[in-house]
């Protein structure tokens, strides 16, 4: 989605950055989109790394999530970039 302010975009915050490291490991093993960036400053998180996805893509995200213990997410946000 973009529009005069740029693009919406879906940002995955974490608990610790082994849990970031374990969201990339994750989406790369299973094909799902995304990449990691630095937490936008709009977004406050224990953790200085997010995974940042189209927003259309949360559901499946989302539902990857729970099969590796390892992912702490600590919030999911929509930001324009």
């Amino acid at each position: 989605m973009s529009g005069p302010d740029g693009e919406l975009r879906l940002i995955a915050t974490f608990a610790t950055t082994h849990s970031a490291i374990s969201m990339e490991r994750l989406c790369r093993a299973q094909g799902l989109p995304g990449r990691l960036i630095p937490v936008p400053r709009s977004i406050s998180a224990s953790c200085g790394m997010a995974w940042c996805a189209l927003p259309e893509e949360r559901e499946v995200l989302e539902g990857a999530v729970p099969s590796d213990p390892a992912i702490r997410v600590e919030g999911w946000y929509y930001v324009m970039f």
